[in-house]
């Protein structure tokens, strides 16, 4: 466990890697790890689920913007586990101002990071990925296949493409999220939080990361070890 509080958002478009930079978070700081879309399979498996501490997820928290499920999970993901929350970070929330808001009511964020991949590149990670519904586990046909073509590699069960990720609607749904994301980035960018970074391999983007990190909190992995 981190030797000190930090609370910290993970943005970026779809397929901008930020499940990937988040597994490198946790393995390298010990941080916690508060996934939006985690949080809302479990709430959509169980019929209103409940999250790992046995506090509901969605329901009766509500929705905030867009219909988006806001201080819901994000109510059962942090709040459920103590006040104020356990230091850990956050990915897929918030996607809109009014959720930006909501997370506001909950607690105070030291640290925004923003992945900035370019649409080329964006569009073509999209059109590949394959998930494995029950779990959310995420194949790329291009860089991490699983071993068997169309089948998740722990269950054996079918892998399945999203609709919005088939070729035909990926243009369409990183425009919405750029056009939805805009004010939430100036809002954290006025805030003197916002930390971006750019390029087209998380490889690369990864140890920029882990270096601003490394200036917050002490890692209990080095980067190589990563």
């Amino acid at each position: 466990m981190a030797s000190k509080l930090l609370r910290a958002v993970v943005l970026g478009p779809p397929g901008s890697g930020k499940g990937t930079v988040c597994e490198r978070i946790a393995r390298s700081f010990g941080l916690q790890h508060l996934s939006s879309g985690q949080f809302l399979r479990e709430s959509l498996r169980g019929g209103g689920g409940e999250c790992p501490r046995g506090r509901p997820v969605g329901g009766a928290a509500g929705t905030v913007g867009e219909g988006s499920p806001a201080p819901g999970i994000f109510d059962g993901a942090a709040m459920g586990m103590g006040t104020p929350p356990p230091p850990g970070y956050a990915t897929g929330f918030p996607r809109t101002l009014g959720q930006a808001e909501a997370l506001d009511r909950i607690c105070k964020l030291d640290l925004v990071i923003s992945l900035n991949i370019p649409f080329e590149t964006l569009k073509d990670r999209l059109s590949a990925r394959w998930v494995h519904p029950a779990s959310g586990r995420v194949y790329n046909m291009d860089f991490n296949p699983p071993h068997v073509q169309g089948v998740d590699d722990l269950t054996g069960e079918p892998l399945v493409q999203r609709e919005d990720d088939k070729p035909e609607a990926v243009a369409a749904r990183l425009r919405k999220y750029k056009d939805a994301a805009k004010p939430v980035i100036e809002l954290y960018k006025s805030r003197g939080i916002l930390h971006s970074f750019s390029g087209t391999e998380t490889n690369k983007i990864w140890p920029y990361v882990y270096t601003l990190l490394s200036s917050k909190i002490p890692p209990i992995l080095s980067d190589e070890e990563n």
